[in-house]
């Protein structure tokens, strides 16, 4: 297959970006791995640096493997600001767009024929550079993948099949001199641009297990869940809401939550309810947490009920967030 013609199944699919590259390993992105994990910097995490040696090696992951299939769908739509008392999802979380990425793949490696395999947010891949080999866009200093149309407002997904492509080339691209998102992160996790500290980002903490940090506490704001400051901060990013106007708010899109009914629900049935984050251990309790840090940050007298119950709750974990919050709704009031 062309790529021209590559090109035009993809848009008859719906994918926004699409290109190929050889299943060959990818060595550089090994050994920076590597390097990283012996300097801290992913802290806890596993994912696709767990196993560096499966992830970065995609001519293992099928048998007589020929060609890397990278493809992007926009998960970009616009959304009011939280009000007081409600908490921010991070905007990838809105709706589950891996899902329709999946699907969509799946087809594509059906008309492609032959035998193939999609890993769609999986730890047996690293997805960003088969899309920076491929052209679909380039690593950008908040180590995202940065594509031409939509930004890094993107979900990337891979089809490795053992179908031969014609490979389309890097886009040769770069952030040069711009460092708008490294200066933006209020936690220094980009200090080192292309690098990301994980035991300073955000995100990272709203996904970890164990207390958040009291300093970076107040910097989440209103977020419950993920942060995407770096990318609000992204020249890249800017303009996408035009270009996806006709697309509207998904139906099933969830930007805001209500932080009382968090604090309220039963953890377990959170969880459920929640089940395309990633949550520690699969535990509700962590995302009672992030509303705690929350409501602390923005919650108000109304509010201040629902972190109260928590106060002498056998949970320590939970006790401490909610003992923070109730001392930052009451510095705010004035009680």
């Amino acid at each position: 297959m062309t790529a021209a013609e590559l090109e035009r199944v993809a848009e008859e699919l719906g994918l926004d970006a699409v290109g190929a590259c050889a299943a060959e390993a990818y060595v550089d992105t090994e050994r920076h791995i590597r390097e990283r994990r012996a300097r801290g910097l992913f802290a806890d995490m596993r994912f696709t640096m767990a196993q560096p040696e499966t992830s970065c090696h995609p001519e293992r992951l099928l048998p007589d493997a020929r060609t890397v299939v990278s493809a992007a769908l926009c998960y970009y739509a616009p959304a009011d600001d939280p009000k007081p008392g409600e908490g921010r999802l991070a905007r990838y979380t809105w709706s589950d767009r891996y899902a329709e990425l999946r699907d969509k793949l799946d087809e594509l490696g059906r008309r492609l024929g032959g035998t193939y395999r999609v890993l769609v947010d999986a730890n047996q891949h690293v997805d960003r550079e088969a899309a920076a080999r491929s052209g679909v866009g380039f690593y950008g200093k908040n180590t995202l993948l940065i594509t031409r149309r939509h930004g890094s407002w993107v979900v990337l997904g891979t089809l490795v099949t053992d179908r031969e492509l014609e490979p389309t080339p890097p886009l040769g691209l770069d952030c040069g001199s711009c460092r708008l998102c490294v200066d933006a992160c209020p936690t220094g996790a980009l200090d080192e641009p292309g690098t990301l500290d994980a035991t300073r980002c955000l995100s990272y903490w709203t996904q970890a297990p164990g207390p958040i940090p009291e300093e970076y506490r107040a910097p989440l704001g209103a977020q419950v869940y993920g942060c995407v400051i770096c990318q609000d901060a992204c020249p890249w990013n800017r303009g996408v809401e035009k270009r996806r106007a006709h697309e509207g708010v998904p139906d099933v899109a969830e930007p805001n939550v209500s932080l009382v009914d968090w604090l309220e629900a039963d953890a377990a049935e959170l969880r459920v309810r929640y089940d395309r984050l990633y949550v520690p251990r699969n535990e509700g309790r962590y995302l009672q947490r992030n509303a705690l840090v929350a409501l602390g940050n923005r919650g108000g007298r109304e509010e201040r009920a629902a972190a109260e119950r928590f106060a002498d709750d056998p949970d320590p974990l939970l006790r401490e967030h909610a003992q923070w919050a109730l001392a930052r709704i009451d510095a705010r009031s004035g009680a």
